[in-house]
């Protein structure tokens, strides 16, 4: 499920891109005609069937998570058809109680992840997106985003919660960020980007990096000094942790991050005293040394500051 989750976020080069749930099934061999398509399509409504009955849904859980890119629509399929909705929300709903103190076993943990993975479905696929904000369905995943602790199975549980949102920001769409903004995620992210595991973070850096790229989520960001500080201590934080243990993919969201934050005029005037110097004297060229794009992206960096502190130097000549 992890390498899934991981190539439909596209979050570094070795992740082939590809929809959460709604991706193109391999292509039939040459005498398989249009039968195995059906067949697979035949395949995923008895196995939808079988997630409103109790007593079958664990397995049909499994089955569909782990065959989900082989069927088509299946998000369509899973929106539409009666009682499937409410019977995964009862599984994410169930294990509230065991968040808290934490009593999560790996067994429960695996079976709501299946559930999640077929959220990401929905929520990746452009003919359910729109419906899947509209039911607010984001916010049934928060309290897994909220926890702290981390053994294996929060661990697991928090990072395919980030999937789900991870898969909706990858399509660059103003009412996805709108949504967000109206919700308690950029907090949650940053929980998750200062005490997750590598990959956690990678996918909570990338999902504050999407908004970020909004329009409105920069102005959002910005719009207070409580609100930016609140993102750029945690994004000195990692930056430190970096230079220990140094985690190519993270860094170039985390740069992204700060590239997107210096095209405000007042962020780039704060970056000057709070962009860490590890990221300008040359700590991360052995870690960047294969990646021209992030380098790139450093450099233009370092230059907006630079140039919005000549231009600030120069303001003050002007004035005095």
């Amino acid at each position: 499920m992890i390498p899934n989750l991981t190539q439909s976020l596209n979050l570094s080069p070795q992740f082939v891109g590809g929809a959460g749930g709604g991706g193109v099934p391999p292509p039939a061999t040459a005498g398989a005609g249009v039968a195995q398509p059906a067949k697979n399509n035949k395949m995923a409504e008895q196995l939808v069937l079988e997630l409103i009955n109790p007593d079958l849904r664990e397995q049909a859980l499994l089955d569909l998570s782990k065959k989900r890119e082989h069927f088509q629509d299946l998000a369509p399929l899973l929106w539409y058809s009666f009682g499937t909705i409410p019977a995964l929300l009862q599984e994410i709903i169930s294990i509230y109680p065991v968040l808290s103190p934490p009593t999560l076993t790996p067994a429960a943990s695996n079976r709501v992840c299946n559930a999640l993975a077929l959220l990401q479905c929905v929520a990746s696929h452009s003919e359910t997106r729109t419906h899947f904000l509209n039911a607010s369905m984001p916010l049934y995943l928060y309290p897994f985003l909220n926890t702290t602790n981390k053994t294996r199975p929060f661990e697991y549980l928090r990072l395919t919660s980030l999937g789900v949102i991870g898969a909706l920001v990858k399509v660059d769409d103003t009412e996805v960020i709108q949504f967000l903004l109206s919700t308690e995620i950029i907090p949650l992210c940053l929980r998750t980007m200062e005490m997750g595991s590598e990959l956690s973070k990678t996918v909570a850096t990338f999902i504050v990096q999407k908004i970020l790229l909004d329009d409105d989520g920069l102005k959002y960001i910005c719009a207070t000094a409580e609100r930016f500080f609140a993102v750029g201590t945690v994004l000195q934080q990692m930056v430190r942790s970096l230079a220990e243990v140094p985690s190519t993919r993270l860094l170039k969201h985390i740069i992204r991050c700060y590239l997107r934050l210096s095209d405000n005029p007042r962020a780039c005037d704060a970056l000057r005293n709070c962009l860490p110097d590890m990221l300008r004297d040359g700590t991360f060229n052995a870690c960047l040394r294969e990646d021209p794009t992030t380098r790139r992206w450093l450099q233009d960096l370092i230059a907006n500051v630079t140039n919005g502190a000549m231009r600030a130097g120069l303001d003050h000549m002007m004035v005095h």
